[in-house]
C-alpha cells in the first residue's frame, strides 16, 4: 500500500499551525484539506474530548454561517485530538483563510451560552462538551497563529 501524505510529515517536530495538508482536484474541482494543528504532538497533551467537541460544533457552526460557507466542505476533529481539520473547495493557500480562522477563534472565545448541536436529538454524544477548556485551547492556538504567522510546515 502507499504510504498516506499526513504519515510523512515529522509529527516529532510540527509546530502548532494553518497548514495545507492536501489538494486533490477531480472532474475539475479542487478540495483544499488544511491541518489546524491546536497542540504540538508527541510534545504536549492533546486536547480532551470534551473541549475538542465543544470547538468542533461551535467552530462548525461559526464556518457554516460565514461568508464561506457554500465553500466549506467539512470542520472535524482530528483522530489524534492535536488539532482539526478544514476541507474546503478551492485552491487556496492558508493565508486565503488565516482572517476566517481567526475570527472564528474569537467567535469561540466569546461564545457564552448552549452549545449549538448539543440536544439528545441533534448529536451522538451531545453532554460531552467543555466550553471553559475549549477557550482555552483556542485561545493558545490564537496567540500562536498571530505570533508565529505559521502557515507551512515548521519545525524546531
Amino acid at each position: 500500500m502507499d504510504r498516506i501524505t499526513s504519515f510523512s510529515v515529522d509529527h516529532m517536530e510540527l509546530l502548532p499551525g494553518l497548514y495545507v495538508s492536501r489538494k486533490d482536484t477531480r472532474d475539475g474541482v479542487t478540495i483544499t484539506s488544511f491541518d489546524m494543528r491546536i497542540t504540538a504532538p508527541n510534545r504536549e497533551p492533546v486536547i480532551d474530548m470534551p473541549a475538542l467537541h465543544t470547538i468542533e460544533h461551535i467552530g462548525a457552526t461559526y464556518l457554516r454561517n460565514s461568508e464561506y460557507k457554500e465553500d466549506i466542505v467539512y470542520f472535524g476533529p482530528m483522530g489524534c485530538r492535536t488539532g482539526c481539520y478544514l476541507l474546503m473547495f478551492g485552491d487556496l493557500k492558508s493565508e486565503d483563510v488565516y482572517d476566517i480562522i481567526i475570527r472564528m477563534c474569537d467567535f469561540i472565545l466569546s461564545f457564552e451560552g448552549e452549545i449549538p448541536g448539543a440536544k439528545p436529538e441533534e448529536c451522538g454524544n451531545y453532554s460531552e462538551q467543555n466550553l471553559n477548556m475549549a477557550k482555552y485551547y483556542i485561545r493558545k492556538y490564537k496567540t500562536a497563529l498571530v505570533d508565529n504567522k505559521s502557515f507551512e510546515y515548521k519545525y524546531l
